[in-house]
């Protein structure tokens, strides 16, 4: 694999491109936690989708390695599949975290990667790491959009800045 801008590019184009599929997976991953959490979670709309993925990818540090994954995932295929299992769920939660962002949404992109895995499953004609690609863009970008009551306002649990030395 050769990463350039150019390629960074594409990768992008093509993850937007994938709104359809990942937007309703991202949604019924929300859907399934709304009702396991007993919380409403707001929907998202593929136009939402796509302004986050180009926000995603406006910062280059994260967009080559978004790029990379994306990459290495859409072309994973393992001869019997079951001994590639771990890599493409490694490559999937990682993806899912650097998509959600620092901490703790990176824990909670890469948690709920493995939720949304258990929802989507790929054609057999499609290469292995095709699921969990898409499992960890809705992962990440359901981690990282507006929706869910907790992250709407302030913590609790963060101190003032003392003004004493």
């Amino acid at each position: 694999m050769h990463l350039t801008p150019a390629v960074v590019a594409e990768e992008r184009a093509w993850v937007r491109e994938r709104a359809p599929v990942v937007v309703a997976l991202l949604n019924e991953t929300r859907a399934e936690l709304g009702e396991r959490f007993e919380t409403d979670v707001a929907t998202v709309d593929p136009a939402q989708y796509r302004r986050e993925v180009d926000e995603v990818f406006a910062d280059g540090d994260r967009a080559v390695n978004v790029a990379a994954l994306v990459g290495l995932l859409r072309e994973l295929d393992v001869e019997g599949d079951y001994p590639g299992f771990v890599v493409d769920e490694l490559l999937g939660r990682e993806l899912a975290g650097t998509i959600a962002g620092n901490q703790p949404l990176r824990t909670l992109g890469e948690a709920t990667f493995h939720y949304a895995d258990v929802l989507t499953e790929a054609d057999d004609d499609d290469p292995a790491g095709l699921d969990d690609l898409d499992a960890a863009l809705a992962a990440g970008f359901q981690t990282r959009l507006p929706g869910w009551e907790w992250t709407e306002s302030a913590s609790p649990f963060a101190v003032e800045p003392s003004d004493a030395e």
